[in-house]
């Protein structure tokens, strides 16, 4: 695995180095070993997936509350999305700022998301599937979220918005209030 560091500090891209033979490909998605090297030291504890079927749908941006911030592995293994992170940590040189990457099944790319980031994305194609991988168990009453189309935040969607539940939706801007995680 090769870690490419993001412009957001402790943000990476995971490169997949395959092993490629005649009868197709073997790759390496998670190695303790391999992640020490980004000093990640929290035991995953549960991993999702989702499907999201409609080209132009967002799911996001979602994050949960201290104590129960944690750190999130995407990986793409069907379609292609947007994906986006946002730096709210309080005490951030990038406060508020986001980044993008494509993730795809062809690229094999992993994003690395530190705690204290809002994680979301957009579906470039149909039929998408992604695998998340968490430090922390999903906790209801902990989960918040931004709003996708917050203007302080103004990021810069690649397809109109097909399809967004009501919850992700609804979350109200930013205001002065918030201070972040």
């Amino acid at each position: 695995m090769k870690f490419v560091q993001l412009p957001l500090k402790d943000a990476f891209i995971i490169e997949a180095e395959p092993f490629i033979d005649s009868r197709g490909l073997f790759e390496r998605i998670f190695c303790k070993n391999e992640f020490n090297k980004i000093n990640h030291k929290k035991e995953i504890v549960q991993i999702n997936h989702s499907l999201t079927k409609q080209k132009g749908a967002i799911r996001g941006m979602h994050f949960q509350l201290p104590p129960y911030t944690e750190i999130k592995i995407v990986k793409c293994i069907n379609g292609m999305v947007f994906d986006v992170i946002i730096d709210i940590r309080k005490n951030s040189l990038t406060f508020l700022n986001w980044h993008s990457e494509i993730l795809s099944k062809d690229n094999m790319k992993m994003l690395y998301i530190p705690e204290g980031f809002s994680h979301g994305f957009q579906t470039l194609e149909e039929n998408c599937e992604l695998l998340y991988f968490h430090t922390e168990f999903y906790t209801p009453q902990y989960e918040k979220g931004l709003r996708y189309n917050d203007p302080l935040i103004n990021i810069k969607w690649n397809l109109e918005v097909t399809e967004i539940s009501d919850k992700d939706k609804n979350y109200p801007s930013i205001d002065k209030n918030f201070i972040g995680v």
